[in-house]
């Protein structure tokens, strides 16, 4: 599908959104991976300073993981050197996908505004990558019945996770360590791990220990997709050319 015809399925399907009192079908809510022997390595809130370093981190270890970003959370994702981590992330063949705009806590917002708040960085990430993402992760893991109907209408999964590294609610490092020692020592079949690519120590020290324990203990380091075996884009186009309208 061309970029051109993307934008127009799109801004379609926004038109034909009517109102919340029209009950549709809700998105799926996606907590844990299905492909057995798999992690999938998730890092919300970038794009930041740090995706190089993740991307590496994994690359070096023939992994793959998955970012959630936002449009304008730590950064605004149209500014040059943001959409450079974008693509970088992008080609390297890690997995792009929408955590909303700005991190709103889309369960406080009306239907309106939960729509442009997913639409935007839809918007944006098929400008940079040309990819139109197939999951959403919400803000704070908030969700309700309003959410999942705007996602399902919207073609996407909604995901959250079944283990939280700790590191956006302050865990040191040596927790955050052991917290992945306990996981893997239980050895679940599949494991869907939620990490920051804004928090520096998470990106230095845990991720490295994970990375080496995890794949010690046998598990694939893959995308989100690839744990569920699920294409991880709606569609997939040439990206765009920045223009007047890259701004946030």
């Amino acid at each position: 599908m061309l970029f051109s015809s993307a934008l127009t399925l799109c801004f379609a399907v926004i038109g034909a959104v009517a109102t919340p009192l029209e009950r549709r079908a809700k998105a799926q809510v996606i907590t844990k991976c299905t492909v057995p022997n798999t992690v999938a390595l998730t890092f919300d809130d970038g794009p930041w300073v740090y995706l190089y370093d993740v991307s590496n981190a994994l690359t070096g270890a023939g992994a793959k993981g998955t970012f959630f970003f936002n449009g304008n959370n730590w950064g605004c994702i149209y500014d040059p050197e943001e959409v450079k981590r974008v693509k970088f992330a992008y080609n390297a063949g890690h997995q792009v996908a929408s955590h909303t705009w700005a991190h709103k806590d889309l369960t406080t917002l009306t239907w309106d505004q939960i729509h442009d708040e997913m639409w935007r960085v839809e918007q944006a990430l098929m400008r940079i990558t040309g990819a139109y993402p197939a999951f959403m992760r919400p803000p704070y893991g908030n969700y309700n019945d309003m959410v999942l109907e705007a996602s399902g209408i919207r073609g996407q999964s909604v995901v959250i996770w079944d283990f939280d590294s700790g590191d956006s609610g302050g865990a040191s490092v040596a927790t955050s360590k052991n917290l992945y020692d306990q996981i893997i020592a239980r050895h679940p079949s599949t494991i869907l791990p939620l990490n920051h690519e804004t928090i520096e120590t998470t990106v230095h020290q845990v991720l490295p220990y994970a990375i080496k324990k995890l794949q010690a203990a046998g598990y694939r380091l893959v995308t989100l997709a690839e744990c569920l075996g699920k294409a991880p884009y709606q569609s997939v186009a040439a990206p765009s050319t920045p223009d007047a309208n890259w701004h946030c």
